[in-house]
């Protein structure tokens, strides 16, 4: 039985109140001057974490997600051509950020690399988490030896007790989607950069486990007459762009990636999501938890639905990627508008209007190469 990515690895493997059917969905975000609304219970998120790290050898078997999320966080890192003598990894897990930056290749399916490791260029590494039985999983590993780190433990994933100006980047991965106000944690981490320092983060958004949940809300429709949530709400990446600009960031980037993992069945992600502490942490959930028939049904349903042909299961797991700049007044910044030397207006006129940038398998001209 194997959960593989179709990247570069193949690892092997190591549960609301009742709502009417027709339901909106909401996002994990507040708007703009909204009151605080706290959507996940932070207090049962820290036990599910907690718990699921005091199995040291499952914890580490699902781990698989986690690391390709640091190493193609960690790729975007290497774009930025300076060194960082102290970098804070914030929601740090198990240090999977400091795993990675350990690594001797940090180029993606390299034969021959073409960058020196990214601990060369890193000064000092805090990693910060509100789970002590996560964050000290993995104290003795042999990468601890290899980069400066320091793990430190927070009373709250969403109150920061760093000095401002402090940090000369901020890394978070696979945290950020269980923050109740994000908004202010975004804040906060600009707050704590020093000027012209990036942050660097992604979170689980948007359609993220899409195939379970519609798997669940069916079965539940058809045993139960109703559905439930069994799935965390999620940020959209709509929103995240104007948050970082909320929080003052400026040069945003950001993007999105989709991992699609497969599995034998439902009750197989069920297991490694609960083993990664990702279970769902919505306030006011069932906490009897799933019924059997339910499941069974839930199973069936996502097979049929969105089923592989050799019997597996697909479940997507939906990346949003952001990058984001504490401002300098010696930051680059973008040129004002009609300050350019050259109008494309003009250039499309000169071209008759008709500019043709080929497809991919011709020369631009219209000639088929094939």
């Amino acid at each position: 039985m194997k959960r593989c990515l179709s990247i570069r690895t193949c690892i092997p493997p190591p549960a609301p109140r009742k709502t009417g059917i027709h339901q909106k969905r909401y996002y994990a975000i507040q708007s703009s001057g909204a009151p605080v609304v706290e959507v996940f219970n932070s207090r049962v998120k820290w036990m599910q974490k907690e718990r699921a790290a005091k199995d040291v050898v499952t914890s580490r078997k699902v781990d698989y997600l986690r690391d390709e999320v640091a190493f193609r966080l960690c790729e975007r890192l290497l774009d930025i051509q300076r060194h960082f003598p102290n970098v804070l990894d914030l929601g740090a897990n198990a240090c999977n950020i400091a795993r990675i930056l350990t690594l001797p290749d940090p180029d993606p399916n390299s034969s021959k690399p073409v960058h020196a490791p990214l601990k060369n260029r890193i000064g000092s590494l805090v990693c910060a988490d509100s789970s002590p039985t996560l964050l000290y999983r993995d104290e003795n590993e042999p990468f601890n030896k290899e980069i400066p780190i320091i793990r430190q433990l927070l009373d709250s994933d969403e109150t920061l007790p760093f000095e401002p100006n402090t940090f000369d980047a901020v890394l978070s991965s696979l945290s950020l989607h269980w923050i109740n106000d994000l908004p202010s944690v975004l804040t906060q981490i600009n707050h704590i950069l020093k000027p012209d320092s990036p942050f660097l983060g992604v979170m689980l958004g948007g359609d993220t486990l899409y195939e379970l949940r519609t798997s669940l809300q069916l079965a539940e429709l058809d045993r139960r007459g109703g559905v439930s949530t069994h799935t965390s709400p999620l940020a959209d990446v709509r929103d995240v762009g104007g948050l970082l600009q909320r929080a003052n960031f400026q040069l945003l980037t950001v993007d999105v990636d989709d991992i699609i993992i497969d599995y034998p069945d439902m009750f197989a992600l069920m297991q490694d999501l609960q083993a990664m502490g990702e279970s769902n942490a919505v306030l006011g959930r069932e906490t009897s938890g799933i019924r059997r028939d339910v499941l069974a049904a839930g199973n069936a349903i996502y097979k049929q639905l969105h089923g592989n042909d050799d019997g597996t299961i697909p479940a997507t797991f939906r990346l949003i990627y952001m990058i984001g700049w504490k401002h300098s007044p010696t930051q680059a910044k973008p040129l004002e508008r009609g300050t350019g030397m050259f109008s494309i207006k003009d250039i499309l006129e000169k071209q008759g209007g008709n500019i043709n940038f080929g497809d991919g398998n011709g020369d631009g001209n219209g000639n088929d190469k094939s």
